[in-house]
């Protein structure tokens, strides 16, 4: 990860079409070393729980409604998604100097899934709150995050008790790492107790999703 952060660091400073086309052997080089240390996450991962493949994001940035025209990510990325339509929740791997981390939840749920997150939420939030203050998950993760609309989705109370979560739109955990803990030979492992430490939020999401508001199977 050494000679992959330094090729960002590089990219950060010349995001250039042109200089990225002179690098280019560079840049194989390293999204071929990226790959093995996603594979064995993926391969430890596996043992844990049933993931349907690898998805490496590409390094191409799409600009077409963006102000910022830079052609390229300076980060690197890769998720890992649950077998649905049964389990639910992806993990995911941000290796980016001075930013990297590991996490994963719910980033985009479709309107439907967020919706029964919601009344979910607004029934009970029980269950989420044994969750999210267990001590394993607060030592990883700390809470709950995820970007949120400002007052409350339409049809609910902007005074309800659990307004927080319901006004979220994504629900995600995120665990910080920095550059020495990525080099570190024990990176690959950490990601995985990571990944395991989301089981108990992604399990009992899973459920939500996967019934109804009286706890019927879908």
């Amino acid at each position: 990860m050494k000679k992959a952060f330094e090729f960002l660091k590089q990219l950060e400073r010349n995001n250039t079409r042109q200089w990225f086309a002179a690098h280019k052997t560079e840049y194989d080089a390293v999204v071929k070393e990226n790959k093995v240390l996603f594979d064995q996450i993926y391969a430890e991962l596996q043992q844990h729980d049933r993931v349907n493949g690898i998805h490496i994001y590409r390094i191409y940035r799409d600009v077409r409604f963006s102000k910022d025209q830079t052609p390229y990510k300076t980060h690197f990325g890769a998720g890992y998604s649950r077998l649905k339509p049964m389990l639910r929740g992806g993990y995911y791997i941000h290796l980016e100097s001075g930013n990297s981390f590991v996490g994963g939840g719910f980033w985009g749920p479709d309107a439907k899934d967020l919706l029964r997150i919601r009344k979910e939420f607004e029934i009970s939030t029980a269950e989420i709150d044994k969750i999210s203050s267990d001590q394993t998950f607060i030592n990883y993760f700390q809470e709950i995050k995820g970007d949120a609309v400002k007052t409350a989705p339409r049809g609910f109370d902007k005074n309800h008790p659990a307004i927080n979560l319901i006004r979220k739109k994504q629900y995600v955990v995120m665990r910080p790492f920095t550059d020495q803990e990525v080099f570190s030979d024990d990176f690959a492992k950490e990601a995985v107790l990571t990944f395991l430490a989301m089981r108990p939020f992604f399990d009992y999401m899973s459920e939500v999703l996967t019934t109804d508001l009286n706890g019927q199977p879908l």
